[in-house]
């Protein structure tokens, strides 16, 4: 079994001497500003010019610079900005004003991964990669709780990279649940086919297509609605107390009866072949240079699926349940 690494093997006194700069203010950038900053640490955030979360950043009370005014003052630099737009960051506003012994951090493995970003020698290059959104991290360190993390060293200039990434997972609260050494290629891979296969578009498309086939089978939507998409947190909930065979001793024998016959019905030889050329086009970089290319263009696929997903029927059905039940507060994308 791999070993996971807690409090005990770090030395939270190194992030605190350093100066971090967060390369993003989003979900991932808000959360490891945050926290870092509730540890103690010397924190700022790096934004782009007339950027909207600025004004956010500094009513939390953090410092707020330009990209290439944080890369100057920094020892350690996060990117927590997307995917696409992070090389062109780099190239502009952070590799002009990179000196030795800088500490580049990653919150994801796309970029080094698939070559976009290609640091200098005279760096070290590292990656901590919470195994979970940015508003449940923050939410979690805040209530005393943590986080598990990925950690990888794909560049070790100083000879200090790794106690330097283990501090900083500590900083933002990850070393309270948990930290797993990977590399980017296998942070990256992994990533990118859980949620394309299983997490996002899995998921997804099973709750679809469960929904309809209730629908079309002259079901009530709502019904289908309760059965396919409500029950999933209640689910999900238990995997994650206990895994699999916590969730099936929870369950009715009925329910755990229906899972060992059906299971492999839905999930077949069709399924998982689909699931190995998800793979495949991960491993290749075919998926990121699709990627890549969709944003070039303007995101017209994106664009267009998002407006279908949105009046897709069991989105329409929810929003009415959800209404209804006070204890739910009904989440509504901003519309592009």
């Amino acid at each position: 079994m791999a070993t996971v690494l807690t409090e005990k093997d770090v030395n939270p006194e190194i992030i605190k001497g350093l100066k971090v700069a967060i390369i993003g203010y989003g979900s991932q950038g808000h959360a490891h500003a945050l926290n870092l900053h509730d540890a103690g640490g010397q924190v700022a955030v790096g934004l782009h010019e007339g950027s909207k979360s600025r004004a956010k950043a500094e009513a939390a009370g953090l410092s707020v610079h330009t990209v290439a005014e944080a890369t100057k003052w920094a020892d350690v630099l996060m990117f927590c900005t997307p995917d696409v737009p992070m090389k062109g960051i780099y190239e502009t506003e952070v590799a002009p004003h990179l000196r030795d012994g800088q500490l580049l951090l990653f919150a994801h493995g796309f970029n080094i991964h698939y070559g976009l970003i290609n640091p200098p020698a005279n760096v070290d290059v590292g990656m901590v990669a919470p195994k979970g959104p940015g508003h449940r991290l923050r939410f979690e360190v805040s209530n005393g709780a943590g986080m598990p993390a990925l950690f990888a060293i794909h560049q070790d200039a100083t000879g200090h990279a790794r106690e330097r990434i283990l501090s900083y997972a500590w900083g933002i609260g990850c070393a309270r649940a948990g930290l797993l050494e990977t590399t980017f290629k296998e942070e990256t891979e992994t990533d990118l086919f859980g949620e394309q296969a299983v997490l996002c578009g899995g998921i997804s498309a099973l709750i679809k297509a469960g929904f309809e086939t209730l629908v079309e089978a002259g079901y009530q939507p709502e019904a289908a609605y309760f059965e396919c998409l409500h029950e999933t947190k209640l689910i999900v909930d238990l995997l994650y107390e206990g895994g699999l065979n916590w969730m099936r001793y929870s369950i009715s024998d009925t329910a755990e009866w229906g899972d060992y016959v059906a299971g492999n019905q839905v999930i077949n030889d069709q399924s998982r072949a689909a699931m190995k050329s998800l793979l495949g086009d991960i491993q290749s970089g075919k998926f990121a240079q699709d990627w890549i290319a969709e944003n070039e263009a303007g995101r017209p696929v994106m664009n267009a699926r998002r407006a279908s997903e949105r009046d897709h029927q069991v989105e329409k059905v929810g929003a009415e349940i959800r209404s209804l039940i006070p204890f739910i507060s009904d989440k509504v994308p901003p519309q592009d």
